[in-house]
This record gives C-alpha cells, structure tokens and sequence, in this order.
C-alpha cells in the first residue's frame, strides 16, 4: 500500500529542534545525516580554509562551512561540506539571515564511506541545476578531486594536479595532494 510522505518547506526547516544531525531538504523530503567523521571533517576544513584564506587575501567574497544552508527553492535547502559566494552575489541580498537565499558559486561535497555514488551525484545535480558555478567533489578512496560545470566536462584531478575552479573563484588554486595529506 503506497502512503504518501508528508512534505515539508524550508520555513519548517528552519524551525526544527537541534537533534545532533544535519539536515537538508530535497524537494520537500526532510533528509538527516550523521555529523561528518575525522577524515571526512578534516579534508572538507582543508578546501575551505584554502578558499577562505584566498577569498580574506583577495576580498572576493566569503566562504562557509558546513553546517550552512542554501535555499535553493522554498522546498529545497542543500548544505555543502564548504561553499564560496562571490561579494556581488552577497551584496544582492543584504543582510538576510537564516538560509542562504541563492546557490553557492563553489559548492564543495566530500563522500563520505558512507555514501552513494547516487546520492552524490544528485547533490551534484541540484547544485549545478541552481545555478552553482562550480561543484568541487573530493573522493577519499580514490584520493581525487572532481570539478563539475554545467555545460562543460566534467575534470577529474588526482593528487599530483593542482585543483582549480576557474571564473567561479578566479585564482583560488590547490594542491590536490594538500586536500588528504
């Protein structure tokens, strides 16, 4: 017997209790994630201190972690492992608070053991579908690093490349070997 889930909307999101999970909402589906393990933990703050110390260096923009949402509709809120916005995007919405009410420039995901190549590939999708400039995915057990464009192939980097994201943060670059040293 087929029983219909109950959707919810980013607003009901917003004011859930804290439960110890992270949360997203796909498509009106409430999505809960164990907190990130060590490893997991530790090359998601190596992407994004490299992009923040850049960003602080160059005043593009601001970079975030985690545990930050990004409204992508009314029904959907995706939290990457880190995020990067230019400062004109920034300045288009002011002092907003609560989820980020645009996608990210550079919306980073690091699989987890845990997950699906599926899943991630979806998360992929909906970042690149709103409009996400660049979509790094950094594989532990491949030791890799990915970049996703729309319209472009995707760039597929091991760790004797250098990791860059070209004019959705114009000259942040990485090491690859930097992400899981």
């Amino acid at each position: 017997m087929y029983t219909p889930t109950r959707t919810m909307t980013a607003k009901e999101l917003a004011n859930m209790p804290d439960n110890g999970f992270r949360r997203e909402l796909v498509k009106g589906e409430l999505r809960e994630m164990a907190p990130a393990g060590r490893f997991h933990g530790r090359y998601a703050m190596r992407i994004g201190a490299s992009l923040l110390s850049w960003a602080e260096a160059t005043d593009a923009g601001e970079v975030y972690a985690a545990e930050t949402g990004f409204l992508l509709a009314s029904d959907h809120v995706r939290a990457p492992d880190a995020a990067f916005v230019r400062a004109e995007r920034l300045a288009e919405i002011g002092d907003a608070d609560g989820f980020i009410p645009l996608a990210p420039d550079v919306a980073v995901e690091v699989v987890s053991p845990s997950d699906r190549y599926a899943e991630v590939n979806e998360k992929i999708e909906d970042w690149l579908d709103a409009g996400t400039r660049a979509v790094v995915v950094a594989d532990p057990r491949r030791r890799t690093a990915s970049v996703h464009r729309r319209g472009a192939p995707t760039v597929t980097l091991d760790e004797s490349d250098i990791l860059e994201v070209g004019d959705a943060a114009p000259g942040w670059t990485m090491p690859v070997a930097n992400i899981f040293a």
